[in-house]
């Protein structure tokens, strides 16, 4: 199983845990489109739905801004931080080159039992056929966390974790038609790591955004 990436901002002594835990929840809901990019955060309601006062909610938000993904308006709304079809493509750029690293530098330093752990997870999902956006997100998560955290450099691993989070807030409902090739990558991907093949996990890594890429690409452009 993949570890958690640690928060990259340290919280204050007032509420350590009660804002680092805030602040992973919104990240968890930004990525799931259950905060929409269209409607100002609001204090009250985001302090009722996480059982918290809004002091430890206000340090989660400004760790969200921080991160770059939540901003002010001229108005002072905090809005989820949406980047453009071209913000969108230069980070789909900097994955490839910091996850292919990543999954080259992985195919030689993963547990084996963890990469078949991963595997067993990723093949398991494919055959339940289960499109659900949490489920793909967390078979999503568990590929590409893994292979970062395996990669031994934990600077490299939070800005791949960063990476994907604002990807996701410029695609929350996913890409129509990619789950099959999406999960059959992750294996391909899984797969060069087991076989202890830096070049073809890298060249797998980076083959797995490219599609992502074109892909949106075609959806924009039929738009």
């Amino acid at each position: 199983m993949s570890q958690r990436i640690p928060d990259p901002v340290p919280a204050t002594d007032e509420s350590p845990d009660l804002a680092g835990d805030a602040y992973r929840t919104l990240l968890e809901m930004i990525q799931l489109g259950r905060l929409s990019r269209d409607e100002p955060l609001q204090e009250r309601s985001l302090a009722a739905t996480l059982g918290i006062s809004r002091t430890p909610l206000r340090e989660a938000m400004s760790r969200l801004i921080g991160g770059g993904f939540a901003v002010r308006t001229p108005r002072g709304q905090l809005m989820v931080r949406e980047p453009t079809l071209r913000q969108y493509l230069e980070i789909l750029q900097m994955r490839s080159l910091l996850e292919g690293e990543a999954a080259a530098s992985a195919a030689t330093r993963m547990d084996p039992d963890t990469a078949r752990s991963v595997i067993a997870q990723v093949q398991a999902h494919l055959a339940s056929r289960n499109t659900d956006k949490e489920a793909n997100h967390r078979i999503d998560n568990l590929v590409h966390d893994s292979i970062a955290l395996a990669s031994g450099n934990q600077l490299m691993a939070q800005a791949i974790h960063d990476l994907r989070i604002k990807a996701r807030t410029y695609d929350q409902n996913g890409a129509p038609g990619r789950f099959e090739p999406g999960v059959a990558e992750h294996v391909t991907i899984l797969q060069a790591v087991l076989d202890r093949d830096p070049e073809a996990a890298r060249s797998a890594m980076r083959q797995h955004l490219e599609n992502a890429r074109a892909g949106l690409v075609a959806r924009h452009t039929s738009l």
